[in-house]
């Protein structure tokens, strides 16, 4: 999970923002999770009686979504964790706690462009199943085009890193981590994205195609003294 800690620069927040005024919602919604916790099957750590973070199944979420309104021609979808404490070099110490109020960063752990518009949900492993340490393919498949995931970097130095990857937060944290699951409805069969494109990418490129969007979080940690 080392490749983990390497986080893309982006700035969701400020692209959102950016966006224009939208016509309609969209309704998110998961079809497995414990209220609004995240499934420890949907997690690339988990936490064991006799280990405090281990390797988890690491499947993609099962998420499904309310149609678009008329002229609905793809969707896209990003999943950011906006949780992740900015200093790497505390994560999971014995000998330190990551306060609940520290400084934080952004992961982008899934990203989905040109989703057909016919399809309005994601089965779970549907873009993720299993533990990858390189990640899946960046390509076109029938649920939709890969955009790279957190843990490339920016590059292709150590693997691919398409597709979904799971929730793995230090479990030294005292905050419970927050996944934001975003779905947008396009006007666009395909959006205009460079071969490897980033959720950055994807939200630049979507801006001034969206007739909908609609959000809901999850939220997952590894220490169970987190949020008390």
């Amino acid at each position: 999970m080392k490749s983990m800690l390497i986080l893309l620069n982006v700035t969701v927040v400020a692209a959102i923002i950016a966006t224009p005024a939208l016509s309609a919602d969209l309704k998110v919604t998961f079809s497995k999770s414990n209220g609004p916790m995240l499934s420890p099957e949907n997690a690339s750590c988990i936490s064991t009686s006799s280990s405090k973070s281990v390797p988890g199944p690491n499947k993609s979420l099962a998420v499904s979504w309310s149609n678009g309104p008329r002229g609905t021609r793809s969707y896209a979808l990003t999943m950011v964790d906006p949780d992740v404490p900015a200093d790497f070099s505390l994560f999971n110490r014995a000998d330190k706690i990551i306060p609940e109020d520290f400084r934080r960063m952004e992961f982008v752990h899934w990203v989905l462009a040109d989703i057909p518009p016919s399809r309005t949900s994601l089965g779970e492993g549907t873009d993720g199943n299993g533990p990858s340490a390189n990640g899946l393919p960046l390509e076109r498949t029938a649920h939709g085009r890969r955009g790279q995931n957190g843990t490339g970097g920016g590059n292709l130095e150590d693997g691919p890193h398409g597709g979904y990857v799971g929730p793995c937060p230090p479990w030294n944290d005292e905050r419970v981590h927050s996944y934001h699951v975003t779905v947008y409805a396009l006007d666009v069969d395909r959006l205009n994205l460079p071969d490897l494109f980033t959720s950055a990418d994807l939200i630049a490129a979507a801006k001034e195609h969206i007739l909908a969007s609609g959000s809901r979080d999850l939220f997952y940690t590894l220490n169970a003294n987190a949020g008390k």
